[in-house]
């Protein structure tokens, strides 16, 4: 088997998988993408994006990859099986593993002696060791034996995933020499630094960087929500703190969430009956649309009153509405009785999102008697919306992406 003739099976090719099919395919693999969801099939044979992903849709035009929307023939003599599937939260801190159990159930009846399962969804502790008794028991195979499995997780920035793949440290979690062997075979064609542990361990990192960061930006938001207490410019404070100190970096304070950040406390915290640091980050960051209204009440009316809040997606730049916290936001603006809430997410080309219309950003700024910045992407900052707001209008900007240093602000 040379490097040059692997062939990957990858199950799921949305916003994780699509990319790592196509960087593997680009690097010489025979690459078959499987999904079941057939708008994305559908993209796919048509070569078309169906997100955004710089780097992608130019791997996409070229791609002659395998799709299809059945597991049992989509892996049928591929060497590696990469799983990609999504692994929510039940509302109850719960890991939700019916995805990874749908696949493993049709996996079971079509694997082979030498075949490697590499699974790359974030997961809670103890997933991987839950896949290895599964097939085990479904099937007539060994892991370490004539089989192989790891736990690879996938530690990309949105909008950064293809370049992140040739340059980030892979983590491979294995507990057999088989499976290193296999995986590390594999992943040396990345040409990037491989750091081989166990299957717990490599659980543990991808969670651990998820939650740190989630945490970090937990702590910036308590601090403005501190300063704010104390009258105090939490912009300034920071912008201080931060300035030409070596230890520690204070983020600016916005809103935290998203599918890879706003569940992975909870993938820690099921096993916990306890309240901790993680539960007390998600819940600051959580409180943070509310507070946001509350702020802007202080200073003026929203009932009755036009709104616009810029942005949907779940962080700057991203067309990702998963797990957003600017659904939350509008809940409670409506709750004050507005006269109209308007919506602009340039990101998004669609003319309605989720029942509201996506409404060009000069319109919203002619309209709003109030302004709330929810995301701070790079289309909304100083040149292209001070000056353009209407008279007297307020606006509350956590980001600070107008660079007046004030939460709330009037523009006169």
């Amino acid at each position: 088997m040379g490097y040059k003739n692997l062939k990957v099976s990858i199950i799921g090719i949305g916003r994780v998988g699509l990319p790592l099919a196509l960087f593997l395919e680009n690097l010489g693999c025979k690459v078959v993408g499987i999904d079941k969801d057939s708008e994305i099939l559908r993209d796919v044979r048509k070569k078309k994006m169906s997100f955004d992903e710089p780097g992608c849709a130019a791997l996409l035009k070229k791609t002659k990859m395998t799709i299809s929307p059945s597991i049992q023939s989509g892996v049928r003599g591929s060497d590696y099986i990469i799983i990609t599937v999504g692994t929510p939260l039940y509302n109850h801190i719960e890991s939700d593993l019916s995805y990874i159990k749908s696949v493993c159930t049709d996996l079971c009846g079509s694997l082979k002696e030498g075949q490697t399962i590499i699974l790359r969804s974030t997961v809670a502790p103890g997933t991987t060791s839950y896949l290895k008794n599964f097939v085990e028991d479904n099937t007539s195979l060994k892991i370490g034996k004539n089989f192989g499995l790891a736990f690879c997780p996938e530690r990309l920035a949105e909008n950064q995933a293809i370049e992140e793949l040739g340059l980030l440290p892979q983590i491979i979690g294995t507990e057999d020499n088989f499976s290193k062997n296999m995986t590390n075979k594999l992943f040396n064609l990345f040409g990037v630094e491989l750091l081989f542990t166990n299957y717990l361990s490599a659980e543990l990192i991808k969670l651990f960087n998820n939650v740190h960061r989630f945490t970090d930006f937990a702590v910036a938001n308590q601090f403005s929500v501190i300063a704010e207490k104390y009258n105090q410019n939490i912009y300034e404070i920071i912008n201080m703190a931060n300035k030409n100190y070596p230890r520690g970096h204070i983020p600016s304070p916005g809103l935290t969430a998203g599918t890879c950040l706003r569940k992975d406390f909870g993938l820690l915290n099921e096993s916990s009956s306890a309240p901790d640091l993680f539960l007390s980050a998600w819940k600051i960051n959580e409180h943070m649309p509310f507070h946001l209204v509350n702020s802007a009440k202080k200073y003026t009316k929203i009932r009755g009153k036009t709104i616009a809040v810029l942005g949907y997606g779940f962080k700057k730049n991203s067309d990702d509405i998963r797990d957003s916290l600017v659904p939350k936001l509008l809940r409670y603006i409506e709750r004050e009785v507005p006269k109209k809430v308007l919506l602009c997410e340039p990101n998004i080309p669609k003319k309605n999102i989720e029942g509201f219309k996506n409404t060009d950003l000069n319109s919203c700024l002619k309209k709003a008697d109030i302004i709330f910045i929810a995301i701070n992407h790079d289309a909304f900052n100083k040149e292209t919306i001070l000056g353009k707001i209407k008279k007297n209008a307020w606006c509350v900007d956590l980001w600070n992406v107008l660079g007046q240093k004030q939460l709330v602000l009037r523009y006169n």
